[in-house]
């Protein structure tokens, strides 16, 4: 049990609370989890039970495993976008620090940076507790709209003046899009109008050690909805952990 508790920042350490936010189910039901040797984990010396991330993902998949051989598919088959180069520019919000949120982006050294399966764990999960058919990790640059980690989608990026996070990046809470098509904020957004169909968007600010949002941790859907307040607090829950690898980084 001793290697389970080995610092690990590909997989982070959750506290059976976390766990049970994305899990979905009551503190309770973890807690006789673990104590059954169902999830793995360890005590700390304080007597406080442990697990690593990727435990937490086993299982989902397990369950989701079962789904699909139930007959259903959690996941849309990924798309494109058309061609970005005729785009007419779109007027979008900016921070009061822009300037200085610009510089932090630069810092991180993320923009282009290949992929890491810590962060592809996160997106994957928030695909797996929201049961939305895409989650982003974004990086929003001057210009660009650039995806660290994807689900659900073939494009590595947008211009920035499609991204939905352009408005997440503003605020401290989850900023959600219940249908796009209806919202005179998005509706010719080509996100919205061309192949992607984007009718559901979900996002959360990721922060660096200055509190400077570098971008979010998203999910859309091609379909009209609202998260539950159980979805809302897995989805806080992975973007806290994601933000806590971009301040490991910085």
């Amino acid at each position: 049990m001793h290697s389970l508790a080995q610092d690990n920042t590909d997989d982070p350490v959750l506290t059976t609370a976390a766990a049970a936010r994305l899990l979905g189910v009551a503190v309770s039901t973890t807690q006789l989890w673990l104590e059954s040797g169902a999830l793995p984990s360890w005590k700390t010396p304080g007597g406080h039970r442990r697990v690593r991330l990727s435990a937490i993902l086993k299982l989902l998949e397990d369950r989701a495993r079962k789904r699909e051989a139930g007959g259903r598919v959690s996941l849309a088959a990924p798309v494109a976008v058309p061609d970005t180069g005729t785009a007419a520019p779109r007027a979008h919000p900016l921070a009061l620090d822009e300037a200085a949120r610009l510089a932090a982006v630069e810092a991180s050294r993320l923009l282009d940076s290949p992929p890491e399966d810590v962060f592809d764990r996160l997106t994957w999960l928030a695909t797996q507790v929201t049961e939305c058919p895409i989650a982003l990790i974004t990086v929003l640059s001057s210009q660009r709209q650039w995806f660290k980690s994807r689900i659900g989608v073939d494009f590595k990026e947008t211009p920035r003046d499609w991204a939905f996070c352009n408005h997440t990046i503003l605020q401290d809470r989850t900023f959600t899009v219940d249908d796009a098509e209806r919202d005179p904020r998005f509706a010719d957004n080509p996100l919205v109008t061309g192949p992607a169909h984007i009718r559901f968007y979900g996002g959360i600010a990721l922060r660096d050690a200055g509190g400077q949002a570098l971008g979010t941790l998203c999910v859309l859907d091609r379909e009209p909805r609202r998260l539950r307040d159980r979805e809302f607090k897995a989805l806080e829950e992975l973007a806290a952990i994601a933000s806590e690898e971009l301040v490991r980084r910085t």
